[in-house]
């Protein structure tokens, strides 16, 4: 199994040389032959090469079995034209990254203010209110004057279904309840589609309980009795700030398994 690690900027560095250093372990002790590859990434990249990604590292990462990328100083990155991309950004479009999946479990001997739990946030990661994701060219939000901003949102069919399938699969491993989060009360169309596109996807999965809840309702739930959810599906931006809150419940935004 070979892994290609990026270690990023800032605690980049630190936090993928501990995640190496475990798996390399993990490799020694259960005889996995896991090979890690480290390629320099963000503005270390930028320094040597002039490029933030060089052009070759997309095909160095395809062929590997895993891709660890570390944090990225993606604010400080303005002009892909210069070299300046986002790292995240880019192998995320490029390799259609499109479900993240965001675990929240509390552990034995670490303090936790809720008591046990054990969910799996399904995040749909393509579209949504992220400017970055949502047009095929330019950007997602639009200053129409200086004192008139207007950010776009895209929804789409098979983006639903696909995050759907996923969130759905997964739950039938699990404990077989799925949990939908939305706002289709008020965003009728977009998270009206959501909502029906889960629906109708959980329905080719039988035995599995599904249920539906208001964002702004599920952020009360959750941090009221996050035990009585399993796997949790939502949009993009919802599914982005549901799935730091849970990880925080279990005692830490760094507890959240991910790779």
């Amino acid at each position: 199994m070979r892994m290609v690690v990026l270690p990023g900027d800032g605690i980049g560095p630190e936090i993928t040389n501990a995640t190496s250093k475990v798996l390399r372990a993990a490799s020694e002790h259960f005889q996995l032959g896991i090979v890690i590859e480290e390629r320099p990434v963000g503005h270390e990249s930028l320094r040597k090469f002039g490029t933030t990604v060089q052009p070759a590292l997309l095909e160095t990462v395809r062929s590997a079995d895993g891709l660890i990328l570390g944090p990225t100083a993606t604010f400080d990155f303005k002009d892909e034209q210069s070299g300046e991309i986002n790292p995240s950004k880019y192998f995320r479009k490029n390799l259609d990254l499109f479900a993240n999946v965001r675990p929240a479990r509390t552990y034995p001997g670490l303090r936790n203010p809720l008591g046990d739990f054990d969910l799996v946030v399904v995040r749909e990661n393509t579209e949504g209110f992220y400017a970055d994701r949502n047009m095929e060219q330019g950007n997602g939000e639009i200053l129409v004057t200086p004192d008139v901003a207007i950010s776009l949102r895209r929804i789409t069919r098979l983006c639903c279904e696909r995050i759907a399938k996923s969130a759905c699969q997964l739950a039938m491993r699990r404990k077989k309840h799925l949990t939908i989060v939305h706002k289709a009360n008020v965003l009728k169309i977009g998270d009206g589609m959501f909502l029906d596109i889960c629906r109708a996807t959980a329905q080719g999965f039988p035995g599995l309980a599904v249920d539906d809840i208001l964002v702004d309702a599920m952020m009360a739930h959750v941090v009221r009795n996050p035990d009585r959810f399993d796997v949790i599906v939502s949009t993009n931006m919802f599914g982005d700030i549901l799935s730091d809150l849970t990880a925080e419940l279990s005692g830490s935004l760094g507890l959240g398994g991910s790779l």
